[in-house]
Formats: C-alpha cells, structure tokens, sequence
C-alpha cells in the first residue's frame, strides 16, 4: 500500500485537524534524518535524478522522515539516523497539508514509489550533506 493511500485510511488525530497516525512496518519503512543533514540529502538525491518516495519534514523536531522498503535499511553506522520499522507509528499530516508549524511533505508521490535505502544512505554521506554535521557539532 502506497503511503498516500495509507494516509487515506490512517485514524485521524482528533486532537489537531488534519494529522493522522500511521502504522510502520507494513510495507515500508523510515529512516529519520536531523532536517539539516535530511534536506542536504535530498537536494542531492533531486539533483542527480534519484527516485524519491515520500519524505515528511516535522517542523517542531526539525526532522526529516524517508519512507523506506521494508526490510532495506541495511546499517546506518556513523550517520544520525534512527530506523524505524515495526511496532512503530508516525504522526503525520494529510497529503494536501504543508504548514509554518508543523511542516508537510516534501515528497509524496501517487504511486508506492520508495526511496532507495542505499541511495539515500549514500546521499547522506556525501560531502555535500555530512559538512552540515560538523558545521553543528561544534
């Protein structure tokens, strides 16, 4: 199931209009990024022409959440990410949402298209990306 379509059928928070909690694990899952290393790497992955899946900005933890094939993570040593799969659930808006407050979809694709967990892991570890890393931990 694509994540537009589990969207559709994803329980509405009823406490903030428009999120919806979605069950991981089920076909795909997440690899969270901090936004700064996150948009850096999908500048990158736009840039030389990858195949995007749906990538969720949440504004108030100023992360970026990359959907996923099940079971591709691989390992993400020495990048910080956390993998998210099974037993895990996200909170996240409905896919015409895009706000100053709680941020939106920067890619959410008709189809069940999915990033490339070794793609993406590449593109966080490019140059480009990790330069932000070190710019923040000092």
């Amino acid at each position: 199931m694509s994540v537009r379509e589990a969207l559709r059928n994803a329980p509405v928070i009823t406490d903030v209009p428009g999120l919806r909690l979605l069950r991981v694990g089920d076909g795909w899952d997440l690899v969270r990024t901090p936004a700064a290393i996150g948009v850096l790497a999908l500048a990158h992955l736009r840039a030389t022409g990858a195949t995007i899946g749906p990538v969720l900005y949440d504004g108030p933890h100023e992360r970026l959440y990359y959907v996923i094939g099940t079971g591709t993570a691989g390992t993400w040593a020495g990048l910080p990410v956390r993998h998210l799969s099974n037993n895990s659930w996200l909170v996240a808006p409905g896919p015409g949402q895009l706000d100053d407050w709680f941020g939106g979809w920067y890619e959410l694709p008709d189809d069940d298209t999915l990033t490339d967990a070794d793609t993406l892991r590449a593109a966080l570890q490019h140059p480009y990306a990790t330069a932000s890393l070190k710019a923040t931990s000092r």
